[in-house]
């Protein structure tokens, strides 16, 4: 509990036990007036101080506006009326800031959780100094320096091992609780802690671009980005409280004129009352706030489970999920290659994978890699020059003075070869040195463990459509899809072809749908743009692909995707829960009020105990393991 908070309830049970104490006191006159209005100010103060500066900036029209209108006209007409009945009076502010209390520590507590569980940059490094450990500020430590990571403390840095074994927890980046064994050239990332043995890495990023602090700065930057609910909230709110306040100086006015104009008793006092209890009523705090905890507890909940979303407006488009389309490589298939045959080869091998590894040294794709790992020997960079991607068909380069091409079936054909075809199933390389087709590579990549589970719980969320789109020739795409139970199967797609792809569901999908796309890869950034909702492979998926998205799923697993889903149905469930639940009751009790039956005990309830309600029922979205 925050030192605020503290405060406050301080304040209020004060100001409790003083009002319950005040109705037993026999103090009548200037008295009776002085000690409940102290009572009333001590309560009150900073709600009457928010309400005068909310006058003099011309925002008139907010919940301290009306709290402080309601309680000064109760206690207004108990002295025109002369009965020295302060108590609803005090009671309206009382009450309001017991509201006001409740909200501020739901709010506090679920940042905390999520502090807590995030709760993942580290404060230093340790660098090397002299033969010497010295405890540096991250942000000083420079790409490609050794850090020293200890038993106990966090990877500050993502980097690679090159030296030691451990075991790392990962809990508070993935939401897996299974420990993961590192050791030697093992990739590992910040956040994660070390828990046995001493690890020296090579950091591979600035510490600002690390894996911890673009998960902390998504997080942070989440409630930047408003759903269309939330939105529509504000408009209503903006709209609907100076509508209410109209309404009350009506209520106050026009009955009494009108008894005034045909001779009866205006009954000012009365009617005055009946606008002060439609005011207190009317106040619309019990949307205002537990709409945002809503989605605040979904976010956090979600990213307890290692799922970032980037803002409530994702969130609510993942409640509308109903097309879902794959990229294949390292989204559905572990992205781990490995070169099994070489095909018509006019070289040796070592020969033709020397070509092919040089030419794809540049490359940080999943294929090269494997090429540069089939090749098995040192890579002399020295001996490659001029080397050019070709966006979705492959990569040309001079190796050793000699011209090598290395790709698809499109960049054989892009420089006139005729390759020979594979009868294999997996993804083929094929090469060429100055200008002679020298065989090809068949690489095969395998589908993760949770692929197939994840598109039979995609369906059970209730998504109706489930795509895969892929570069890979139609054999691969259909054996992985078929081992998947997925349908609809797109191949030998270049990343332009992808987008065409997206933007025909789009015009084929339901109006009020969603289509996700979930891709790694750099060149899925496009596609992840262009889709209604894009969802990223964090640990794995290239920063392009991460920043392009608007979910990260940060142990990349396939099967976290419904678990977002349904988080994400769950939330929104209870935000329409709140909405027609206070709405409800408030318009309820605005007749009532209106019509005299509604006293202020009423109005109190309306306001107070409908936003208690709606909290308690909002923090029901942080609870997510039941999901």
């Amino acid at each position: 509990m925050s030192r605020k908070q503290k405060t406050m309830l301080v304040r209020i049970i004060i100001s409790a036990a003083a009002l319950i104490a005040l109705i037993f006191v026999p103090a009548e006159g200037y008295l009776r007036f002085a000690l409940y209005m102290a009572v009333y100010l001590l309560i009150g103060y900073d709600i009457l101080i928010k309400a005068v500066r909310g006058i003099i900036s011309r925002q008139v029209f907010d919940e301290c506006f009306l709290m402080a209108v309601a309680s000064i006209g109760a206690i207004a007409i108990a002295l025109i009326n002369g009965n020295g009945d302060y108590v609803e009076a005090v009671a309206v502010m009382l009450f309001y800031q017991i509201g006001e209390w409740f909200q501020s520590y739901a709010v506090g507590r679920s940042r905390r959780n999520i502090g807590a569980l995030m709760d993942i940059r580290p404060d230093w490094a340790n660098v090397r100094v002299d033969g010497r450990l010295e405890k540096v500020d991250p942000d000083e430590v420079a790409v490609g320096s050794e850090i020293v990571v200890q038993p106990g403390e966090k990877v500050p840095i993502d980097g690679v091992i090159v030296d030691g074994r451990s075991v790392l927890n990962m809990a508070a980046l993935t939401g897996e609780s299974i420990p993961k064994d590192v050791a030697e050239g093992d990739s590992v990332i910040s956040g994660s802690i070390n828990m046995t043995g001493v690890l020296t890495v090579r950091t591979e990023k600035e510490f600002g671009e690390s894996t911890a602090s673009k998960i902390l700065e998504l997080v942070e930057n989440a409630g930047s980005r408003k759903s269309r609910t939330e939105n529509f909230i504000s408009k209503f709110a903006r709209i609907y409280t100076p509508a209410v306040c109209g309404a009350a100086l009506a209520l106050a006015l026009l009955p009494p004129l009108a008894g005034m104009l045909f001779g009866s008793d205006p009954a000012w006092s009365q009617w005055i009352y009946r606008a002060l209890t439609f005011l207190v009523i009317s106040c619309p705090c019990a949307l205002v706030i537990s709409i945002p905890l809503s989605f605040f507890g979904g976010i956090g909940g979600a990213s307890r489970e290692g799922i970032l979303v980037k803002g409530s407006n994702y969130l609510e488009a993942l409640s509308h999920v109903g097309i879902v389309v794959f990229d294949k490589t390292g989204t559905l298939t572990k992205g781990v290659f490995e070169v099994n045959e070489i095909h018509h080869s006019s070289m040796d091998r070592s020969e033709l994978l020397y070509y092919a590894a040089h030419a794809e040294s540049a490359s940080s794709h999943p294929i090269a890699k494997s090429i540069i790992n089939a090749y098995g020997g040192e890579i002399d960079r020295s001996a490659v020059t001029g080397i050019t991607e070709h966006s979705g068909r492959g990569i040309t380069a001079k190796v050793s003075g000699h011209d090598v091409a290395v790709g698809n079936l499109h960049l054989m054909e892009d420089a006139g070869l005729t390759p020979q075809e594979c009868h294999g199933t997996g993804t083929v390389i094929h090469t060429a040195v100055d200008g002679a087709y020298t065989g090809h590579l068949l690489i095969t990549d395998s589908p993760k463990e949770h692929s197939a589970a994840a598109v039979r719980a995609l369906r059970e969320s209730g998504v109706e459509r489930i795509v895969m789109l892929t570069g890979d020739a139609d054999a691969i795409a259909r054996s992985v899809a078929d081992d998947l139970g997925i349908d609809e199967v797109h191949s030998r797609l270049l990343p332009a072809d992808k987008v065409a792809e997206v933007e025909r569901l789009l015009a084929e999908k339901p109006e009020k749908a969603t289509l996700a796309f979930v891709g790694d890869g750099i060149n899925d950034a496009p596609v992840l743009s262009r889709a209604d909702l894009g969802i990223a492979m964090g640990a794995m998926g290239s920063d392009a692909a991460i920043e392009a998205a608007d979910v990260v799923l940060m142990d990349d697993d396939p099967l976290k995707i419904s678990k977002a889903v349904r988080i994400a149905k769950k939330c929104l469930r209870i935000v329409y829960e709140n909405i027609w639940f206070a709405i409800g009751i408030k318009f309820l009790c605005l007749a009532l009020g209106a019509l005299g039956i509604a006293n202020m005990w009423l109005a109190i309830f309306a306001d107070v105990g409908v936003m208690v309600i709606a909290v308690l029922n909002a923090i029901r979205a942080m609870l997510v393991r039941k999901v």
